[in-house]
């Protein structure tokens, strides 16, 4: 078989350089959709589902999975994967591919030359050309069957009439009516190849990245259907997923009973006081005349927020959001680094006087240092912010120079330094007000909406505006989503988690 180039699906391009996780294939996205069967009586257990109906249930997740990514994910898209040349796998594909080819020259140079091997690739060529063709290009598909009618191109072969360059003219005038703009240049130069077995070889490489490019169209021209019909399709396919197995959504409830609990539940010191874990499992014991009980949008939206704080390999994920488990991991990421860049430009900030700050350009400065160098603050706290330190304390010295102001002391610059290094402890007082307050504007978008948030922006945050904002529409728009399709699920188990004649509706104060 000739080679095909490999795509990948690309999820959204900010987390990609933000987050340490790759896009995922469907394949890839099955690896994480693992049910919370541990906990469960072997009496509440489905029946063992057989290899067919397994098939056809992983089958039915791929399918919603995709749906899922293309609704909630704008940057989604196909893309060519590129193995690394030193790999293994890179090593073995590439002799594969090229004995192939080598092969299909031998072929082609014996005398008489046997065209068999290339026929069977013009055949697949030919079906690639039709599948790039939209329904309404009848009078060319036909024009296609004819010119490229392989029982006729054997017949010609083998008296010897086979018109090899006409063949080859007529591909590349098909490829260039049917790529777009962006392939052109890879189709003109196409054209200088002479030599039959590689100019059949990039011919397949290009429409290879042909195809991707349909399917990217596709994906764009779906969207607006699947956003329209998205959350009674999640819905639908849910509900068969349940109705195989009826324990589905076992961790879904234990979320929403731990949620609602510590919403209503003051936290103890006493060692008597009963374990997370144990409370997780029962329901809570409302006081009849308790006037402080949420209302079951807020019990939700508290449970939205606390999956940022999730434990995301926890078995006991809930599964009505299992899809969004690597994106949410993504936002996580990047809200432990927006706190972080925070806490340092609010530090520096405090040193050097609202004079430098005023430059947006110093400002972006600033950023761009402290976020190249946060790549290994996960594995490497200390070692990071005391690069950070070093690299922020000198170039607030220097801008304080330049613009002919008191340069800073080497006490204030090791106090700078002291103080920036000290972001790397989770317990930093300034890391974590920042980081209570971020999560509180991100509660805010959820129950105020977004439009109203932006408006009564938080002036603590207000150096991370653009980053948050971003940040904070995704947030919004995959948690609503998320509601919009699950509500039915929810409102019945926090039906039972909250006295319905109790349940109030909490006013925005609250939050």
């Amino acid at each position: 078989m000739p080679k095909m180039e490999k795509t990948v699906l690309q999820n959204d391009s900010n987390e990609a350089e933000n987050g340490t996780h790759k896009p995922e294939t469907p394949e890839q996205t099955q690896e994480n959709q693992s049910f919370c069967l541990d906990d469960h009586s072997a009496a509440s257990r489905p029946e063992v589902l057989s290899v067919t109906d397994l098939i056809k249930t992983v089958n039915e997740i791929s399918k919603l999975s995709i749906a899922h990514e293309i609704v909630v994910n704008q940057d989604f898209h196909m893309e060519d994967s590129v193995l690394p040349p030193n790999s293994l796998e890179g090593r073995i594909m590439e002799t594969m591919y090229k004995a192939f080819w080598d092969h299909l020259k031998v072929q082609l140079s014996s005398t008489p030359a046997n065209f068999t091997p290339a026929l069977e690739l013009l055949k697949e060529v030919k079906e690639i050309l039709l599948s790039l063709l939209l329904p309404r290009q009848n009078s060319l598909r036909d024009e296609i069957e004819e010119a490229l009618d392989i029982d006729l191109l054997k017949q010609e072969a083998e008296h010897g009439a086979l018109d090899v360059p006409h063949l080859s003219n007529y591909i590349l005038k098909l490829m260039t009516l049917l790529c777009a703009p962006v392939r052109d240049e890879a189709v003109r130069k196409l054209q200088s190849i002479t030599d039959p077995v590689q100019l059949l070889r990039g011919i397949f490489h290009v429409l290879g990245l042909m195809k991707m490019d349909m399917v990217n169209y596709t994906i764009q021209s779906l969207r607006p259907y699947l956003k329209e019909h998205s959350i009674l399709y999640e819905r639908a396919k849910f509900q068969e997923l349940l109705n195989k197995q009826p324990n589905l959504l076992d961790c879904t409830t234990k979320w929403l009973t731990k949620t609602a609990l510590d919403l209503t539940t003051p936290p103890s010191s006493s060692p008597d006081s009963p374990s997370s874990s144990v409370v997780a499992r029962s329901s809570p014991n409302w006081a009849v005349d308790n006037p402080q009980l949420p209302s079951s949008t807020m019990v939700l939206y508290q449970g939205y927020l606390n999956l940022l704080l999730w434990d995301l390999d926890s078995k006991e994920f809930p599964e009505t959001l299992l899809m969004d488990r690597i994106r949410l991991r993504n936002m996580e990421s990047q809200l432990k680094q927006l706190a972080i860049l925070t806490s340092v430009l609010l530090v520096a900030r405090s040193f050097s006087g609202s004079a430098l700050f005023s430059s947006t350009e110093f400002v972006n400065k600033l950023k761009h240092i402290t976020k190249a160098l946060m790549g290994e603050f996960n594995s490497r706290p200390e070692e990071t912010m005391v690069s950070v330190s070093e690299q922020v304390s000198q170039k607030i010295h220097e801008r304080l120079k330049d613009m002919g102001l008191t340069a800073l002391s080497s006490e204030k610059k090791a106090s700078l330094r002291g103080q920036l290094q000290n972001i790397a402890k989770k317990e930093n007082c300034v890391r974590s007000i920042i980081d209570q307050r971020i999560h509180l504007f991100l509660k805010g978008c959820l129950v105020r909406g977004m439009q109203e948030s932006l408006l009564d922006f938080p002036v603590g945050l207000i150096l991370i505006k653009g980053e948050l904002t971003k940040l904070g529409w995704k947030f919004f728009n995959l948690m609503r989503h998320n509601q919009q399709v699950f509500s039915p699920y929810y409102d019945e188990i926090l039906k039972d988690i909250i006295p319905s004649a109790q349940a109030q509706e909490t006013e925005v104060e609250s939050i």
